[in-house]
Parts: structure tokens; C-alpha cells; sequence
């Protein structure tokens, strides 16, 4: 095994969340594990989650791809989970073959995960059936995002949109206020709930205190990444403080 891994993002321009999140539960899990990682990102640009920005952003992901191909990095993700949810029903496997095309163009053999799949993924390793998600987006949006995760086989117990279009303001929010926000949701009967059903919305310092005060799963798109990502490197996916799906006892047995 390699001792240092490049861990590759492809970030929409305005998200500032998921390059300090994901180094964040990755740093946290070098206090557990001998493996070390490197950060390298390629931005796609994005200022107001809209509709529009989001469609032309991820049009914009295959030269992220080939960028980040260059760096040679060992995984890449795909760090933005409305925008794959905005285009259509199932579009995170779609989105992955794409640029896994775009890096075997590039004669690179590097595995993509996106932030939207392994929500998905998460979710179903997880074993939940009923879900309550909470999320910054426009109730539009937001509607996408619940009939997205519907597709998939899940019940969307219930949803709160917190309708913050600017995306800058999403990633200045207070983590800790998911911890009042979350007293908003209806999680009476869910499996799990996911505190932020997006990347840019700050959660990771909240997830541990909202597990305690729910007694209930609680995960982020976020920690789910982190996951798939450590799975495609064939780490073990496991690190401290980040929600019952990072945890020790919930790793696959080797």
C-alpha cells in the first residue's frame, strides 16, 4: 500500500466547504490509520445555485477531470451534490461514466466518485429505508434533491429547505446551527437522517452532537464522500467524529 494518497475534487468555483471538510475527517483519520493525504482541486465555475449555473457548472466537469488526471491523482470526486441531482433522475452513474471516460482519454486509470452518488451508497450501506433531509437550497431546488433520493429507494420521511440561493452564503453558515435547525424536521420513524443533503453547507462539527441529541444515525453528503472515496482507494473508511458511517464498528469486516 501506498503511503501517501492525492486526493482530487472537482469543486464549483463559490464552494469553500468541501476543501476544508474532507481534509478535516481525513486529517482526523491519520490520528488512526498510517496513511497520509495530499489535497489537489480543479474548480468548475458557480456563484448562484441556480437551475442554469448548475447545468453550464457541470458541463464544465470534464476539464476538471483531465486536469486533475494530470496530477495523477488516486481518487477523484465530483464535489457537488445538486448539480447531478438537478439534471436528472439516476445522472450520478451517468456523470461517472463521463469522466471516467474523459481520465481513461487521458491514459489514466483513476476512480470518480461523486458526492451525489455516495449519498446514494451511503444511505443503502446504512440500511435506511425512511429518511429526513435538511438542505440550504431553494424550495424548487430542494424538491429535485427529495424526488432524486425517492428514485433511489428511499422514503423521504420529511425535508426542510433553508431557501439560501447565494451559494457563498451557504459555506459561511454556522455548522452549529444545524443543531436548532435539525429541531425543525420531522425525524419521528426515519433510519437516518442527513443533516446536509449539501456539500457546501458546513455540518461536520454538528453531526456527533445531532446523533447525540436525535439518538438517531446522523450522516452528510460530505462524510458520505469521504467514505466512497476511502472504499475506491480500498481503504479501510473509517475516521473520528464524523457520523455513525465513518465510525469503527460500522466498517466492512476485512
Amino acid at each position: 500500500m501506498k503511503a501517501t494518497y492525492r486526493i482530487g475534487q472537482i469543486v464549483p468555483s463559490s464552494n469553500v466547504t468541501m476543501e476544508t471538510e474532507i481534509p478535516a475527517m481525513l486529517r482526523a483519520r491519520e490520528a488512526i490509520r498510517p496513511e497520509r493525504f495530499t489535497f489537489h482541486s480543479s474548480r468548475m465555475r458557480m456563484k448562484k445555485v441556480t437551475a442554469e449555473e448548475l447545468s453550464a457548472m457541470d458541463a464544465d466537469s470534464l476539464r476538471c477531470a483531465r486536469e486533475l488526471a494530470d496530477a495523477e491523482v488516486d481518487v477523484m470526486g465530483y464535489a457537488c451534490l445538486v448539480a447531478i441531482m438537478a439534471q436528472s433522475l439516476g445522472y450520478h452513474r451517468i456523470s461517472r461514466k463521463n469522466l471516467e471516460g474523459v481520465v481513461a482519454d487521458e491514459g489514466k486509470d483513476i476512480p470518480v466518485v461523486s458526492s451525489a452518488g455516495a449519498l446514494v451508497e451511503g444511505l443503502h450501506e446504512m440500511g435506511a429505508k425512511r429518511v429526513s433531509l435538511l438542505m440550504p437550497y431553494m424550495k424548487p431546488l430542494a424538491a429535485k434533491v427529495t424526488d432524486y433520493i425517492a428514485s433511489e429507494g428511499f422514503e423521504v420521511h420529511d425535508s426542510l429547505a433553508l431557501e439560501i440561493a447565494d451559494n457563498l452564503e451557504v459555506g459561511a453558515r454556522d455548522p452549529m446551527a444545524l443543531i436548532e435547525d435539525v429541531k425543525r424536521l420531522d425525524t419521528k420513524g426515519v433510519d437516518v437522517v442527513v443533516l446536509s443533503a449539501c456539500v457546501q453547507m458546513p455540518s461536520l462539527a454538528a453531526l456527533t452532537p445531532v446523533e447525540q441529541q436525535l439518538g438517531l444515525p446522523v450522516t452528510s453528503a460530505a462524510a458520505c464522500t469521504v467514505r466512497a472515496m476511502l472504499k475506491s482507494m480500498n481503504l479501510e473508511p473509517v475516521t473520528q467524529g464524523a457520523g455513525t458511517i465513518l465510525e469503527e464498528k460500522f466498517a466492512p469486516a476485512a
